[in-house]
């Protein structure tokens, strides 16, 4: 029998001109016009292990389903959820608090319905008490385990549990202005992850994201994560440092990912993207890719990862290729060594080259992310790195990339260093979008706009299209490279030249 208390997990649709919000299991948030969707893996956890103890579970992610807000709306008010849990961004935070204050009067018209509202995120986590002060939220979550604070958040409401340190709410939810109580700072090694079950990928209607995305080769495909969040955990710029502080990365055990990817296989999923923010190395990786070839799942589905240049050798990479790796994803961000030291990259430029020969040896196929509009970098600095990506990309070692704009995001270091020096253009948070530069720079805006969109076009040079043409071997391949042709000019509207910069 289900409990009477119930949770939506929802992503309410955020209409815009600009194209579809980028908002889960996103680090650096963009409207795009892609249409790519992925599954919010931590919340997916949260919502698996509510269920399963007994919970009606909404999984509502009207985004990815492309509904429109009153459709949305309408539904939320039929289901009459006892919690709904949202996860923001700094771009969409004003955005969530006007719907949070359209879910609260929906609620007050309505006898039957007790609704609790709680918001969790990189950007409520620099700024919990922000969203206290201009919504009629009930709770913020800080820290990054969403999924553990959710489970910690339903019990209290239920059960008058105790709440864990990362909370924050009014003191008398009654008074909208009333005292702000903090629970104390997040904790996040006390939780441990193998505790939670699989995440449910019925529940969480895994075949809305199995093809519109542009790491997939194989579909359908699917996002799970074996780690929070990446064992480097310093680079300046990423927003999941706040929720993720260095040092305080955990992962699943090997048993718990392999009897998940078994489970996904089961499905009829083809390839699986581990979003973790680095993949886990040294035994770790050296036994997953054992299992997954004794359990002959490296000739069921593909795998791709993240990972940082210089962390592992050939051999590595080589076994990575027979337990069925195929997609890598490296930020490659700069190529100029101050620009990498300035953002804690801990890599050096070489590093890039050497790294790359020693995945495609192994079969691999490398995705390099690359980031535009350092407050110290020059325009030749800008074009240093662009030259070396399209001597990776002629060269045969990189087969795709994206190229964005860098964005200081609150409770970043980076953000914090805009701050000291006078770097930010802007406090506005609808403008921290990437559609143009936040932070001044010797480089006009246009400049840093029309650089982006040359990265995109400096890799389509005749030998990489000759390239990319003469390594079909299969459907799948021509339509993977059909589908990432038509995704890739889309891209190049992401980041429109006469788009309004940013002002005080």
């Amino acid at each position: 029998m289900k409990h009477p208390f119930s949770i939506a997990i929802s992503y309410p649709p955020l209409e815009s001109s600009k194209g579809i919000p980028f908002l889960a299991q996103n680090r650096q948030f963009q409207w795009t016009n892609t249409g790519n969707v992925i599954l919010p893996v931590i919340p997916a956890y949260g919502a698996s292990a509510l269920h399963q103890l007994g919970y009606k579970v909404y999984w509502d992610d009207a985004i990815a389903e492309k509904i429109s807000y009153q459709k949305w709306l309408s539904r939320i008010i039929k289901w009459r959820p006892s919690l709904v849990a949202i996860e923001s961004k700094t771009p969409t935070i004003k955005r969530h608090w006007a719907i949070i204050k359209d879910l609260k009067s929906a609620a007050a018209k309505d006898k039957k319905w007790k609704l609790k509202v709680v918001l969790f995120g990189d950007h409520v986590t620099a700024m919990p008490e922000e969203s206290l002060k201009n919504s009629p939220v009930d709770y913020v979550i800080t820290g990054g385990d969403y999924d553990f604070m959710l489970l910690n958040l339903v019990d209290h409401l239920v059960n008058s549990t105790k709440l864990e340190p990362g909370f924050y709410y009014r003191s008398n939810a009654l008074k909208f202005k009333s005292t702000i109580i903090n629970t104390g700072k997040f904790a996040l090694k006390h939780h441990n992850l193998d505790t939670l079950p699989p995440i449910n990928r019925e529940l969480t209607n895994w075949k809305l994201y199995g093809n519109d995305n542009t790491n997939f080769k194989y579909h359908p495909g699917a996002y799970l994560m074996t780690g929070r969040d990446c064992w480097w955990g310093k680079c300046t710029f990423c927003s999941w440092i706040s929720i993720f502080p260095g040092n305080n990365f955990r992962n699943f055990s090997v048993k718990h990912t392999v009897d998940e990817i078994e489970y996904m296989a089961s499905l009829g999923i083809r390839e699986i993207f581990d979003d973790a923010g680095t993949l886990p190395i040294g035994p770790w990786l050296r036994d997953f890719c054992n299992e997954m070839i004794k359990r002959g799942l490296h000739k069921k589905v593909v795998i791709g990862c993240n990972m940082r240049f210089g962390a592992l050798n050939q051999e590595q990479y080589d076994l990575m290729g027979k337990a069925g790796f195929r997609f890598i994803l490296y930020g490659l961000e700069s190529s100029n060594q101050k620009t990498l030291d300035m953002i804690v990259k801990n890599t050096k430029v070489e590093d890039s080259r050497k790294t790359l020969i020693m995945a495609k040896k192994a079969g691999l196929e490398p995705h390099l992310t690359i980031m535009i509009g350092y407050p110290w970098e020059t325009k030749e600095d800008a074009q240093n790195t662009l030259e070396e990506a399209r001597s990776l990309f002629r060269d045969g070692l990189a087969d795709s990339m994206q190229a964005t704009i860098v964005v200081p995001y609150p409770g970043t270091p980076l953000f914090k260093q805009c701050q000291e020096n006078n770097w930010l253009k802007t406090e506005d948070w609808d403008a921290y979008d990437m559609r143009h530069p936040i932070m001044k720079s010797p480089l006009s805006d246009s400049e840093q706009l029309e650089l982006v969109q040359s990265l995109f076009h400096g890799i389509l040079t005749p030998r990489f299209l000759i390239r990319k043409v003469l390594s079909i071997r299969s459907l799948d391949d021509i339509k993977h490279l059909f589908t990432y042709a038509i995704k890739y000019l889309k891209k190049l509207r992401d980041f429109p030249i006469a788009s309004k910069p940013a002002t005080h």
